[in-house]
């Protein structure tokens, strides 16, 4: 680390957006939304991402100079919820054996299980720099532990590097084959699946309006239903929704031409919304909610306009969030999500280690398991499961 130096910041807006942006969205690379300046300093402005709700900023400033080299979203935790991936096991058996597992230290986006970016640095080097500032930091602070979640791949080689252990889990993506319309999509899959999705989609479709809303469509009466949605549907599963109302309204004034809210009507009343984040190459599905139960409406909102959306703007793929094999049979795809993670106490490292080394296996097992099951037609089709291998609320899809 000779010429760097480290800072930390409690509050995103203490730090230059440009400056931020341009080691998080770096010209010539994929734009991902949600390491922007725009979303995580939303989160902190709208009372989401705070002390008050267990996540206090702590972000990593790596300097070389006066000049901003690399960054990381970086909060201190109190405890392991708006996270998906889950450590409650962890916590309670370093607590029974006499410890303190939190605070800890979370790299993450909160609320936001979409893999990107999170030690935001140019190049490898940079990124094993930062890795190992972090693990400076929680020394500093005396907490239990360090967690990097939904990483890519350039972030698991640097951290691996730096000796963090990494656990895998599985999502379900919809990948795009150069399609040129939903039907082509349709045609690569069997005809009992693709029957089955042209009868949801006329259900969904038969007492509702469906519309998608993005850029300057995009307005508070849209977010008042919105948030109406959300909070529902928090309170029906878990009772503690994260995002405040502020917080769509925020990232509906800096953010509305990354965002894609798809809505369904009826009389003229909304009352089911699906909101999407669009990035450079990826559409992300993030929360779902209504106030009235149709037939199949779930999916038309969540995966099938999003689907939609993604062929007409010639994105590579749509990442439809935490839980469910049920998108399986929609065309969506396993595909591997990773997390790194740094153990103070030498005893307990090696417990987890064991640990993850046991459910790399299962998540590679679950994979091949799953590839059998895909809709798609067997003699156009293969699925090659990767070789390495809870639901928390949001919403999510």
């Amino acid at each position: 680390m000779t010429g760097f130096r480290l800072e930390t910041c409690d509050s995103l807006s203490s730090v230059d957006k440009a400056a931020w942006d341009g080691c998080a969205n770096p010209l010539g690379q994929p734009f991902n939304p949600f390491v922007s300046y725009d979303f995580l300093e939303a989160l902190e402005a709208s009372g989401s991402a705070v002390p008050e709700t267990g996540w206090g900023p702590t972000h990593a400033l790596l300097k070389l100079d006066d000049r901003l080299l690399a960054c990381a979203p970086l909060y201190l935790k109190g405890h392991s919820q708006g996270e998906y991936v889950f450590d409650h096991s962890w916590a309670h058996a370093f607590e029974r054996a006499g410890g303190d597992y939190y605070p800890k230290l979370q790299c993450a986006v909160p609320f936001t299980p979409a893999t990107g970016p999170r030690l935001l640095a140019p190049d490898v080097q940079t990124k094993r720099a930062l890795a190992q500032a972090i693990k400076q930091l929680n020394s500093h602070y005396g907490t239990s532990s360090v967690h990097v979640t939904f990483m890519d791949d350039e972030d698991r080689a640097a951290l691996d590097a730096e000796d963090y252990l990494i656990r895998t889990d599985q999502q379900f993506h919809w990948l795009n084959k150069g399609y040129g319309a939903f039907e082509d999509f349709l045609g690569e899959l069997s005809s009992r699946k693709r029957k089955q999705i042209r009868k949801e989609r006329r259900e969904a479709c038969a007492a509702v309006e469906v519309e998608c809303v993005t850029g300057a469509g995009l307005g508070e009466l849209h977010w008042d239903a919105f948030y109406g949605f959300y909070m529902d549907t928090g309170m029906r599963k878990w009772g503690s929704p994260y995002l405040t109302r502020e917080f769509f309204s925020l990232i509906g004034e800096r953010m509305a031409d990354q965002i894609l809210l798809v809505i369904a009507r009826r009389e003229g009343r909304i009352i089911a919304g699906a909101l999407n984040f669009i990035g450079s190459d990826a559409l992300y599905g993030r929360n779902w909610g209504c106030v009235e139960q149709h037939k199949f409406l779930h999916f038309e909102l969540c995966y099938y306009a999003a689907i939609e959306f993604a062929i007409e703007r010639g994105l590579k793929r749509v990442e439809a969030g935490a839980q469910g094999q049920h998108k399986l049979a929609r065309g969506y795809e396993p595909a591997i999500t990773q997390s790194a993670h740094h153990i103070a106490h030498e005893g307990f490292r090696e417990a987890v280690a064991e640990f993850l080394g046991r459910e790399r296996r299962m998540v590679a097992e679950d994979q091949k398991l799953l590839a059998a099951h895909t809709p798609f037609r067997k003699d156009r089709y293969s699925f090659e499961p990767a070789d390495d291998g809870g639901t928390d609320y949001e919403g999510d899809f």
